[in-house]
C-alpha cells in the first residue's frame, strides 16, 4: 500500500500505460474520494493496494434527457493491469416517486450495491465487481466495464417491423428476459432489492451474449410490499420488449392510428400515462395470453404481481401455450 501511495510509483505505472501520452508528473493523487467534484481527469484514485487512472464522468439517458453527467461515476482504467472499470464514489440521493396509488421513498444505498456485488460476483447476469472503503470510510464500488449495448439500443436498433420482430426476434429476446427475471428473484431470495430497475439498466455483454443488471445502489420504502417497485420496472421492460419500443399516445394521434378510437385511460401504462400498455389493441396478433400479464402493469389492473415466482409462472404459461418451451 504505502509504494503505491508514493508519487514516483504512481507515475511509473502511468507510464507504463500511457507513454508519453500523460505528463505523470503533474498527476494528482486521491486517498480521500469525499468530494467526487476534486476527482478529476487524469487524477489518480489509490484504494487499498490498487490505483486507477481516471479519465471521464460517465454518462448516461433518461427519460429523455441524454448524455446526463454523472458526477460521481467514473471511467477509470487499472494501473495494475490496464483493464477498463467504472468507479462509483460514494452519493446521497433522495426523492419521493408514486405509481399508482403507492407511494415510495427512493433514496441511494452505496452499502446495499456493496452487499449486492458480493452476493452475485459469480451470477452471469449480473455486473461484477468489489468494494473498498477509502481513508475516510467511503464505500468506493470498483466494476468490471462491459462491453455491449443496453438492452434498449439494441431493440431500438432492430431494423424490422413489429410483426416480423415478434415472430422472429421477440422468442429469443424473452427467454434472455426471463433469465435476467430470474436473476432479480435471486436477489429477493435473499431479502435484496435491485431499486433501479430499466430496461437501460439491462447491458447485453457482447462477449457472451449474456443480459448483465447494472446500477442496483437505489434503495427505496415501502410499506406494503418491498419488491413492488422491481416488479412494476419489470413490467414497464415487458411492456417495451412486446412492443419493440415504446407505444405512445401522441405518436397514435399524429399518425391517426385506426386503433387510437379504442384506447381507454385502463389501456395506459400505470407509471407512463402517455405510453399504452394493451398492446393487443395495436398489435392484434399478440397473443391474449402475453396481453393479459401486460396488463397487469396498466392503469385499470385490479390486481399486481407480488412476486417474481408469480410474473416467471404467467410467462412460462404463455411460451408453454405458444410452443416457445
Amino acid at each position: 500500500m504505502k509504494k503505491l501511495l508514493n508519487h514516483d510509483s504512481v507515475c511509473r505505472m502511468i507510464r507504463c500505460w500511457f507513454p508519453g501520452r500523460i505528463d505523470a508528473s503533474t498527476v494528482r493523487i486521491h486517498t480521500d474520494t469525499s468530494d467526487f467534484f476534486r476527482v478529476d481527469y487524469d487524477d489518480v484514485v489509490v484504494l487499498g493496494e490498487k490505483a486507477y487512472l481516471i479519465r471521464h464522468n460517465a454518462r448516461e439517458g433518461r427519460f429523455g434527457l441524454d448524455d446526463e453527467e454523472k458526477f460521481w461515476v467514473k471511467s477509470a482504467f487499472d494501473l495494475q493491469d490496464g483493464s477498463r472499470k467504472i468507479i462509483k464514489l460514494v452519493f446521497h440521493e433522495r426523492f419521493t416517486t408514486r405509481i399508482g396509488d403507492i407511494e415510495f421513498e427512493c433514496f441511494r444505498s452505496p452499502k446495499k450495491e456493496a452487499r449486492i456485488l458480493d452476493l452475485v460476483q459469480n451470477h452471469q447476469n449480473f455486473m461484477h465487481g468489489y468494494w473498498i472503503t477509502d481513508e475516510k470510510g467511503n464505500i468506493v464500488r470498483v466494476l468490471d466495464f462491459i462491453y455491449g449495448k443496453p438492452l434498449s439500443t439494441m431493440v431500438e436498433d432492430i431494423r424490422l417491423d413489429h410483426e416480423t420482430y415478434f415472430n422472429l426476434r421477440f422468442p429469443e429476446i424473452m427467454d434472455q428476459f426471463i433469465e435476467c427475471i430470474r436473476a432479480i428473484r435471486f436477489i429477493h431470495g435473499h431479502e435484496e432489492k435491485h431499486g433501479d430497475i430499466r430496461r437501460d439498466h439491462i447491458i447485453v455483454d457482447r462477449e457472451n451474449g449474456n443480459y448483465r443488471w447494472i446500477d442496483y445502489d437505489f434503495n427505496y420504502r415501502q410499506r406494503e410490499n418491498i419488491y413492488s417497485y422491481d416488479l412494476f420496472g419489470l413490467g414497464n421492460i415487458l411492456i417495451f420488449l412486446v412492443g419493440k419500443g415504446d407505444v405512445l399516445l401522441p405518436n397514435l394521434i399524429r399518425e391517426k392510428h385506426s386503433a387510437l378510437h379504442q384506447i381507454r385511460s385502463e389501456d395506459e401504462n400505470i407509471v407512463f400515462h402517455n405510453r399504452v400498455a394493451n398492446l393487443r389493441k395495436i398489435y392484434p396478433y399478440i397473443p391474449d395470453r402475453l396481453n393479459r400479464i401486460l396488463l397487469h402493469f396498466s392503469k385499470g389492473a385490479d390486481r399486481f404481481y407480488e412476486t417474481t415466482d408469480q410474473l416467471l409462472e404467467d410467462l412460462d404459461e404463455y411460451r408453454s401455450f405458444a410452443g416457445l418451451n
